[in-house]
């Protein structure tokens, strides 16, 4: 079976295959799209139960942003270690919010077909958003040195016989590559996947 993001609502179908045009969104259009605030260093609202449905607005103590700065210190290192860094934030963000947007029980790939049931589960709109702001946070924390933060990417317009996905977005700085960082593939509190953003936009 193929595995896309949600597709059976018709308006965030036609979200998500907007992305997949030539041009990423930008940060500010990424947001607007859903009517988001943008986060801040104290403050991110999480979406969730698809299309950014539900908005849970999550405190951040100094004792989360002490734990980011510790998880992302390795990261200094390199590109390559900086990344890692980013999953391992990706997956202890993830534990942090689910019990507030009381998304722990969340799967991988979760696209309502077939279920009417969207409490508590994430889309790709959901995902991209929620992972685009710990990235912001991290930049606005001053913790990441090799990359910055993109508008998310998609791929897939249903015409390429692919279903709409979207991910966040990280440009290494010294080399220009630009890498996926996606959590909808994987289950709660699990690490995103950060692989190249070409690689990402084969696959299905």
């Amino acid at each position: 079976m193929v595995a896309r993001c949600t597709i059976f609502l018709g308006a965030l179908g036609a979200l998500c295959a907007s992305l997949s045009g030539a041009s990423a969104l930008t940060l500010d259009e990424a947001y607007a799209s859903v009517s988001l605030a943008r986060p801040t260093t104290r403050m991110v609202i999480v979406c969730h139960d698809f299309g950014c449905a539900q908005r849970t607005p999550v405190g951040l103590s100094a004792g989360d942003l002490g734990t980011l700065s510790s998880l992302l210190a390795p990261g200094r290192a390199s590109a390559e270690a900086e990344r890692r860094a980013v999953a391992a934030a990706g997956a202890w963000f993830d534990r942090r919010i689910g019990p507030a947007a009381g998304t722990t029980r969340r799967v991988a790939r979760a696209n309502g077909l077939g279920s009417a049931n969207t409490i508590g589960q994430m889309d790709c709109i959901d995902t991209s958003r929620n992972s685009t702001s710990l990235l912001l946070i991290l930049e606005q924390l001053h913790l990441l040195h090799h990359h910055r933060v993109e508008g998310p990417e998609a791929r897939g317009f249903l015409l390429d016989g692919r279903g709409p996905h979207a991910t966040a977005v990280l440009t290494d700085i010294h080399t220009g590559k630009q890498w996926a960082v996606d959590s909808w593939t994987h289950k709660y509190g699990e690490k995103p996947d950060v692989i190249p953003l070409d690689v990402w936009k084969t696959q299905s």
